[in-house]
């Protein structure tokens, strides 16, 4: 699914939800489709809240074109279609991986004023699991531990292999346990759960 089929397929969202006061949103995972989507529609009117999307290679998820499979990427066109977003390097839960010069202090700069954090982290690798124990963790160390947190996965369906199943459900037991204000979603890879989805994400921040 494109960028401009995305933004076509949610644009009669933006005309749904009443206007609320600016809240600063972060997205884990936010550079693939979803996570688009829903920046697309949170940072315009009538919310126009502001979006941090946290990405393991601010510069590469911001280049004109994609440069690189093995990290996120956004894009510039997007970036500077919706100013309201932002990218902040962060470790992703795995300081392996980490080519982003600038990912220290991450959670002092993000989590610290942070009214929601969206997890869209879709590896379904020990990855998710890190980068869920580092949010929370953060959440933390900052002193906003009641910050909503909002977990996307995919369905037991869709996940198929115990495996995953096993990990999804352990990142899900972290977030019920250590989030006041948690909250576990699962979806289908359908086209209309894309949808569903973004609507549910959207109406959970416009609750707060």
């Amino acid at each position: 699914m494109t960028s401009s089929s995305v933004l076509l397929l949610l644009f009669p969202l933006l005309l749904t939800f009443p206007p609320v006061a600016a809240l600063h949103v972060v997205i884990t995972g936010g550079t693939g489709p979803l996570g688009q989507a829903v920046s697309h529609v949170l940072s315009n009117p009538p919310q126009s809240h502001k979006i941090t999307v946290l990405t393991r290679n601010s510069f590469l998820a911001s280049t004109p074109s994609r440069v690189s499979s093995d990290f996120g990427w956004i894009g510039k066109s997007f970036l500077s279609s919706h100013p309201n977003v932002f990218l902040r390097d962060w470790d992703g839960g795995d300081l392996l991986d980490i080519v982003g010069k600038d990912w220290i202090g991450w959670q002092e700069d993000t989590l610290s004023n942070a009214d929601v954090v969206i997890n869209l982290v879709g590896g379904l690798t020990v990855q998710r699991s890190m980068a869920t124990e580092r949010i929370i963790r953060g959440l933390s160390e900052v002193g906003n531990p009641r910050t909503m947190v909002v977990s996307v996965s995919p369905t037991d369906e869709d996940l198929r292999t115990k495996l995953r199943k096993d990990r999804v459900a352990l990142c899900e037991k972290m977030v019920q346990a250590n989030c006041p204000n948690g909250v576990c979603l699962r979806f289908g890879e359908e086209k209309k759960e894309f949808q569903r989805a973004c609507e549910e994400i959207v109406r959970l921040v416009d609750s707060l």
